[in-house]
């Protein structure tokens, strides 16, 4: 992000200045400057922040120092041995909505036993651009063999809360579980959601306001019901995946875990008339990924010539073979008015890179076409080596969102409502856990240095078992209460949706 404005700190020696949390600090009077910058988590140092975000509290990680003090644009903050600030919100919201567009310097000193040092400050970039004040999650553990301990949250993300959206049994059952996943909203609206819900009490829920109910997707075609799913915007229809998804696990790999698809098509699912159809029905191609255009009218989706398999053996050959699935982003028409598809075209040819594309997911302004690429297949959580790309709609170019990216999985993304901000899911941390980070896109598409999902305490993430899964940013929060998802999730029977064949596909010219 091109910078004009310096926000500066004055820093009064041994005066005191707005302190941070319940600790209150003051500048030491005397320090040495040391070279060496400071051991912080989360690692902020050099983010693009939005104006509106929760306090950035992180925690100094030297064993060596007995207490801390930083000073964040202006904001004076002590800590203890434990090196953690709790930012005061009211006054870090002040100085983030005086530095839109410009940077707050961060100072941290640490008292060790020869005396007070001070590292080298650090600055934090304040985009003009608010983000999305609400991002919707899963948490699930990393590992899972049971449908149990999981549930849906929803963070506000100008200050700490977090409210349960739906929560599975806490306590470990043999019966009556059931998993819970693939949240959508219909263009960054809360108001309009999908929920899938698997095994028992299957089915998916549908939101409309404070209302909701739950239809299920079924029929001798389908391979399953629609798995991941994408809200045309300005329609009341739902684009889906229908998917055969497995896993298998590395034995002498640094990845652990493969998903791979033995199969997968795409439907079209009418909300206001609970009707579904095929878009795809290709045993020869796995279609799956679906996503809608700005406007409503091409949809996106990955696509996988399936290599020559033996059909006897097919699933089996498909793990054998896993390294040979390239998806590649085609998308089609839509005529918003006879709901009818036209002819596919080609957006992304990954495999003529050599790699393979995924989750292809568009800005709300048209502009920018998000995607993860990785060395095969599609479920590219798992691939350390999964970047995120974007390409122009506008001009068809296509390159890497740079320093977002980690050099670990990325993948999951969301989009902010004004295109400038995505949330997404990232194993970079430790390569174990999903966590959430936020990222800036400037207008011309260019990806800068992304930041963890802040917490009140800093240590937060490393405590927690459990990953984040699937975040999602909307305008405004789900107004359906914890207790109105769990009747319908657990006490209410599905719909079965009525299935009439084949979505026409016409000659519709490409607009």
């Amino acid at each position: 992000m091109q910078k004009t404005v310096l926000y500066t700190l004055l820093l009064f020696v041994g005066t005191w200045l707005a302190s941070c949390g319940n600790r209150q600090a003051k500048v030491p009077a005397a320090f040495t400057d040391v070279a060496d910058s400071a051991a912080i988590y989360p690692d902020y140092a050099g983010a693009t922040i939005p104006p509106n975000i929760a306090p950035l509290n992180f925690m100094v990680t030297d064993t060596t120092a007995s207490e801390f003090v930083a000073v964040v644009g202006g904001i004076v903050c002590g800590a203890a041995a434990d090196g953690k600030f709790d930012i005061d919100s009211a006054e870090w919201h002040r100085v983030l909505s005086e530095a839109r567009g410009a940077d707050v310097e961060v100072s941290v000193y640490a008292h060790r036993p020869e005396g007070w040092v001070r590292h080298p400050a650090f600055k934090l970039y304040v985009a003009r651009e608010d983000i999305d004040p609400f991002v919707t999650y899963r948490l699930i553990e990393p590992g899972y063999e049971l449908y149990q301990q999981l549930g849906i949250y929803q963070r506000d993300l100008t200050n700490f809360d977090v409210r349960t959206i739906y929560e599975n049994y806490r306590d470990h059952r043999a019966e009556g579980t059931h998993c819970i996943n693939c949240h959508k909203f219909q263009a960054n609206n809360a108001e309009r959601m999908y929920l899938h819900v698997r095994e028992n009490d299957k089915g998916t829920v549908i939101t409309d306001g404070t209302e909701a109910h739950k239809i299920i997707i079924r029929h001798d075609s389908i391979l399953a019901s629609g798995a991941y799913g994408n809200w045309n915007p300005r329609h009341p229809v739902i684009a889906y995946s229908t998917n055969l998804t497995a896993q298998a696990f590395h034995f002498n790999f640094s990845e652990k875990i493969e998903v791979y698809d033995a199969g997968s098509d795409l439907l079209f699912y009418d909300v206001e008339h609970n009707v579904v159809q095929h878009i795809l029905h290709t045993p020869d191609h796995f279609e799956t990924f679906p996503c809608w255009s700005a406007d409503g009218t091409r949809l996106f989706y990955c696509d996988a010539r399936v290599p020559k398999l033996d059909a006897e053996n097919f699933e089996a050959d498909v793990v054998l073979h896993y390294d040979s699935l390239f998806y590649d982003i085609w998308s089609m028409p839509f005529d918003t008015l006879t709901y009818a598809f036209g002819p596919p075209r080609l957006e992304v040819e990954a495999s003529a890179m050599g790699l393979s594309a995924s989750e292809p997911i568009a800005s709300p302004d048209g502009r920018f076409l998000l995607y993860s690429l990785a060395r095969c297949g599609q479920f590219h959580l798992y691939h350390k080596d999964a970047d995120l790309w974007v390409k122009d709609l506008a001009t068809g170019e296509q390159h890497s969102l740079g320093e977002t990216n980690s050099g670990a999985g990325e993948s999951y993304t969301s989009w902010a409502s004004n295109s400038r901000w995505i949330a997404f899911s990232t194993r970079r941390d430790d390569n174990d856990y999903t966590r959430t980070y936020i990222a800036y896109v400037d207008s011309a598409g260019q990806g800068h240095r992304a930041f963890l999902l802040p917490q009140r305490d800093p240590e937060y993430n490393l405590l927690l078992l459990k990953s984040f899964n699937v975040p999602e940013l909307s305008r405004n929060a789900i107004p359906l209460s914890q207790e109105q998802m769990n009747h319908v999730v657990r006490f209410t029977d599905a719909e079965l949706a009525t299935y009439k064949g084949k979505v026409a596909v016409e000659a519709i010219q490409n607009p």
